[in-house]
């Protein structure tokens, strides 16, 4: 069946596009397709659908798309994957497409790219820039002293660069000063090695440019114990003698940059490949054998060893160490009977079919794209037809004379699109008279032509596609005179008048946006390029070739897959973790990871440092649970970024409300000890950081001894450049579940650079504040020990101890070496406010106060609702109000943290929103008890209030849900920055604890539950008073009662309005300071059991009540008669 062999192909091109079977018609029933996208080794494959509609259905169970990215399979259907991108986890991605018997859709068309993610597919462009977009040697790569060694490397050299002074790499020691550095002046090639020039004169010749716009492999050879430099170059090898070099070592540790490190030459005008250095010597035989697998010991051409700017990367094909594909022929199916046999699927990217002339497409104004990478010509032919025709039947005879000229050629071309018009009706064809040449060929052909003999002239437009399979040149002089030569077999009653031949122009090379560069590229094919800021994500381009005038033209740049800069990711951090945000463990491993590579890749300045840090004092308003899984990777993090970030002057200092980082210069020749200190700032919630100044009021500071350089080699000595302090002000990112103590302080961490410094003859002293006063305190001095618990951290009091001065605020401690430092407590010795025994007792309490006064609310409720005669009043109906309000509370409180175990976020949001309701219903229905009771006991006369109850109710579940409204609508549609699952209940160490669903904003909880009480509280206290006044005056006026039984009786109405109105509630009020524990005891019985006492004094002793229950629930002698 036509087509079956081509939805079943490998598609090996750096990049191309393939439809389902008969796109963009529907596609064929019972298709079974596969291809495969094969990419060198040290790439990956990146799939875009650019369109994508195949029949839905559940689990995709009828027509699929499968796709295989190498690690899990999986299955597409319905429309989603329109616009998707995939990447593959290696080199190689299967896309298979079945359908079924029945139901077709549009199907989809596909676009694939490589994307280079090994070094050794990659070239590096040399910044020409001093200090901007630099390439150099990682970090985390030491270079050793060096008295012997091999470099070898490939570079190129820009055409129009007519500079004869440059550098190709320079190596500096740790005081800034070049050490080590290949290059050229007018004096010739050179080498420099510990200040001394050697002359390459005799290996690489002054007036001969070495390097060309092709890579040219260069290897130099350094031997320090002889004096030789050996040059391999062009497969020779050359020694050259410099007496100067005898002895000279090239320092350790230094910096290795790509290019020139001074502003005194200029960086080489190329590209570098493959550069790789060993701590030895080869020879001429092993320079000959070395191939790609030989890596440089010292320095190799892998990701690992570099620090590479994004803009600097740019992915070739022909690269000599690069990655290529062995050639593997195309899956060739047994049997067609399964896929079909109505339309074959498109590949753009594969070999084209032979050579065929198109003579139906169709003149309009579309973009094609008839050939991914092939060469276009633009024919212009001027026909005279002997008698009157159509276009049509001039564009058929055209078609069939193109197609017999170049159906047996030695080149591989085509026709793709055929155009025919009269050529003036007569003069007014813009197209001819914009071709002048043709024109005024024309023009003096026929100046003696009538204007009908005009109307038979036609003019044909066609668009050729050569493929250079062999890289021969196909010049336009060669195309037409193969037409012109072939003149004699246009079909009769035709003559050929002129034949004009074009090259169809490049989409020249523009920077569109800024950041995105796009080179010179032919029609047709699609240019891709990595976004700005990224060494991942790619954008790309096309060139595209319009068929209505045959000319090029840029489409837009399609940046869908890019992301911002690294400012702009820091920014959008900093939003996700602001205040109100609420962060789960997952969402802050995320924002950590994606710190560290801002970090790990990214120059930071003092701007972005401060975002950074910003970011990581927000996270660290997180709980320690949210905080366990990534606190490693975190404080790594921040120690990384106090090494690198960049500043101006002798010290700089970030400082937020929980993290505070600075960090100074230092001058190791001059070194005399050091300090710094951390205080806080005046009416604010930062800290002020102090360099070498002691603060009265300091919380933590640390004192470095002048004596802290001495034990260090020389190496490291030359390096040092800069101290780093650390100070943390909530400590979640040290948590050591196998140290059984409490960190009772602040943590503060110092290190210089990233050198090791322990053993110290002289004690750091630091000292740091106590988060609380500790009337007992058996402090230890302990640093944070980044390799126990298995690398996930510990403490560790090894190498400190407590100075005697230490007191209950702040503890001294001395250590021999530099890390994060921190005081831990006995447990016994920290007193807390609520210590664990306490809090579960108190827990204990409230849940079995809540589900008594619930059980006993319901019971109040059950009873005024069955018995009609106690409900007629206003103040049964109002008890029945404040009771269901109570009901529902206590039952939401019960449910609470059984709801929160779900860690549904919806879900805790609605039962913390229904909690909060409930509890002001409740506050506002104890109030309205105060106004009634007013209105009955003081206003005696003119009382009546038209629909009283009814009023009563819309303030009393109305004002609650009108408050609740208010706080949803202040969220912009995200309830979580008000409600949402907190943790409480955790002990002295910071373990343990429950969820619980409730009020997060602190704002919000202080004015709708604390204020909104607070107002309630205040006019119950005032209705209390009125009423107690007017009840006892009311008693004290009758004499029929004895003053024990008066006394008991004002007793009985205090303790009853106390409950009734809320008066326990004020506890919370007195909850501060010492008094702390007793109030708290004394609000949890009380208010836990507020529906028991109301049911005991407003239901149990009325006796109203007492006779309902006696005539309708007992029996025998307790029953009350009816009549009674």
């Amino acid at each position: 069946a036509h087509g079956c062999y081509d939805c079943r192909v490998v598609l090996t091109d750096p990049s191309g596009v393939f439809t389902s079977p008969c796109f963009p018609s529907d596609y064929p029933n019972s298709q079974a397709c596969k291809w495969i996208i094969r990419a060198p080794h040290g790439y990956i494959i990146q799939l875009t659908f650019i369109d994508f509609d195949i029949e839905e259905a559940p689990g995709c169970i009828y027509d699929s798309l499968t796709l295989d990215n190498g690690e899990s399979p999986m299955n597409l259907c319905g429309i989603t994957a329109k616009g998707l991108s995939y990447n593959s986890t290696g080199n190689e991605m299967i896309v298979s497409f079945k359908s079924d018997f029945s139901i077709q859709k549009k199907g989809f068309n596909a676009s694939y790219i490589r994307i280079a993610v090994s070094l050794r597919n990659q070239k590096v462009m040399i910044s020409q820039v001093p200090d901007v977009d630099t390439v150099f040697v990682a970090d985390t790569v030491s270079i050793p002293e060096l008295s012997q060694f091999t470099l070898c490397f490939e570079a190129t050299k820009g055409s129009s660069d007519d500079n004869d002074d440059w550098k190709v790499f320079s190596y500096s020691n740790a005081l800034s000063a070049e050490s080590f550095s290949f290059g050229k002046t007018t004096k010739g090639h050179f080498l420099s090695m510990s200040g001394i020039e050697c002359t390459l004169e005799n290996a690489l010749p002054r007036n001969a440019e070495f390097f060309t716009g092709t890579f040219e492999q260069l290897c130099l050879v350094g031997d320090s114990f002889s004096g030789s430099i050996g040059v391999y170059a062009k497969k020779v090898y050359h020694t050259i003698y410099c007496p100067g070099i005898f002895g000279k070592v090239i320092p350790g540790n230094g910096r290795l940059v790509l290019g020139s490190n001074s502003n005194e030459i200029s960086s080489l005008n190329g590209d570098i490949y493959n550069f790789r250095l060993w701590n030895f010597t080869m020879n001429a035989q092993a320079l000959a054998n070395l191939s790609c697998d030989v890596k440089g010991n010292i320095v190799d051409w892998e990701n690992e060893f570099w620090s590479i700017p994004t803009s600097a990367l740019k992915a070739e094909n022909n690269l000599s160490c690069g990655s290529y594909l062995i050639p593997s022929s195309t899956i060739e199916p047994t049997s067609c009977a399964n896929l079909g046999n109505l339309c074959q699927a498109t590949v753009n990217a594969t070999t084209p079919t032979p050579p065929i002339v198109t003579t139906n497409m169709p003149d309009t104004n579309r973009t094609d794209k008839p050939n991914n990478g092939g060469l276009f010509y633009r024919i212009s032919i001027i026909v005279y037809s002997l008698k009157p025709n159509s276009a049509s039947k001039v564009h058929d005879a055209v078609a069939r004379w193109l197609n017999h000229t170049f159906q047996d050629w030695n080149y591989t071309v085509y026709v793709v699109n055929i155009r025919a018009d009269h050529v003036l009706g007569l003069c007014s064809n813009t197209s001819l008279l914009g071709n002048v040449k043709l024109f005024l060929s024309l023009l003096l052909h026929f100046s003696q032509t009538s204007c009908p003999a005009c109307q038979q002239l036609f003019e044909v437009l066609a668009l050729l596609v050569y493929n250079s399979t062999n890289n021969i040149n196909l010049e336009e002089q060669d195309i037409r005179q193969k037409l012109i030569s072939n003149n004699g077999t246009m079909a009769d009653g035709f003559r050929l008048e002129t034949v004009d031949v074009d090259p169809v122009e490049k989409c020249l090379a523009e920077e569109n946006p800024p950041n995105y560069f796009w080179p010179d590229t032919r029609p047709t094919v699609t240019n891709f390029t990595f976004c700005h800021g990224s060494s991942v994500q790619i954008a790309s381009r096309t060139c595209y070739l319009g068929l209505q005038n045959y000319t090029s033209y840029w489409g837009q740049p399609d940046l869908r897959n890019c992301t911002e800069n690294a400012a702009d990711i820091a920014n959008q951090l900093l939003n996700l973790t602001g205040e109100g945000q609420q962060l789960t463990s997952d969402k802050v491993n995320d924002v950590v990871q994606k710190l560290k590579k801002i970090v790990n890749d990214e120059k930071i300045d003092e701007s972005l440092g401060s975002t950074v840090v910003t970011i990581f004092s927000n996270i660290l308003t997180s709980s320690d649970s949210v905080l366990a899984a990534s606190s490693s990777e975190a404080l790594k993090t921040i120690d990384a970024l106090a090494l690198k970030i960049q500043f101006t002057g002798p010290s700089m200092s970030i400082s937020t409300r929980n993290l505070a980082l600075g960090v100074s210069a230092i001058n190791s020749t001059s070194f005399k000890g050091s300090s710094f200190s951390v205080s806080p700032q005046n009416n604010a919630s930062d800290f002020q950081i102090d360099f070498d100044k002691d603060q009265a009021n300091a919380i933590a500071s640390v004192v470095l001894p002048s004596s802290l350089l001495k034990n260090l080699s020389q190496d490291d000595y030359e390096v040092i450049s800069r101290a780093q302090f650390t100070f943390f002000n909530k400590n979640g990112l040290f948590q050591d579940s196998e140290t059984p103590a409490n960190l009772t302080s602040f943590v503060v961490a110092c290190s210089i650079g990233n050198l090791t410094i322990q053993d110290l003859q002289d004690y750091v002293k630091i000292t740091i504040k106590h988060t609380k006063v500790q009337e007992d305190p058996k402090p230890t001095c302990v640093f944070w020990d980044m390799n126990k618990n298995g690398g996930n951290g510990g403490w560790n009091p090894a190498g400190c101890k407590v100075q005697a001065e230490s007191n209950e605020n702040e503890t001294i401690c001395l250590c021999n070496h530099l890390t994060h430092f921190g005081v831990l407590m006995d447990l016994q010795g920290t007193v807390a406010q609520i210590d664990s025994q306490n809090t579960k007792v108190l827990t204990f309490i409230s849940y079995i106060g809540c589900g008594i006064s619930a059980i006993f609310s319901a019971a109040t409720l059950l009873t005024y609702i069955a018995f009609e005669k106690l409900r007629r009043d206003y103040p049964s109906k109002i008890l029945m109000n404040l009771s269901t309000a109570l009901l529902f509370l206590n039952l939401t409180f019960l449910l609470d943290g059984w709801i929160a175990s779900f860690h549904i976020d919806g879900l805790c949001i609605a039962v913390a929103s229904l909690l909060h309701f409930f509890l002001l219903a409740t506050f506002t229905w104890m109030g309205l008890e105060a106004v009634h009771m007013y209105i009955a006991l003081v206003k005696v006369f003119n009382t009546y209030i038209r629909r009283y109850i009814l009023k009563f109710c819309i303030i009393g579940w109305g004002l609650p849900a009108l408050v609740i409204t208010i706080v949803l609508a202040s969220t912009n549609a995200n309830a979580s920055h008000i409600y949402g699952k907190e943790l409480y209940g955790r002990g002295a160490n910071g373990q343990g604890g429950d969820d619980f669903c409730w009020i997060k904003n602190k704002v919000v909880f202080y004015v709708t539950c604390a204020g909104y009480f607070g107002i309630v509280f205040l006019m119950n206290i005032a209705m209390f008073v009125v009423v107690m006044v007017q009840i006892c005056g009311r008693n004290g006026k009758r004499t029929n009662r004895t003053l024990k039984e008066e006394i008991l009786r004002n007793l009985r109405s205090v303790v009853s309005l106390t409950f009734l109105l809320g008066m326990t509630w004020g506890f919370a009020f007195f909850a501060w300071g010492p008094l702390t524990l007793p109030f708290l005891y004394l609000f949890s019985i009380f208010n836990s059991l507020q529906g028991l006492f109301i049911f005991v004094f407003h239901c149990a002793m009325k006796e109203n009540v007492q006779k309902q229950w006696r005539r309708h629930l007992c029996c025998g002698r307790f029953r009350l008669a009816d009549n009674s």
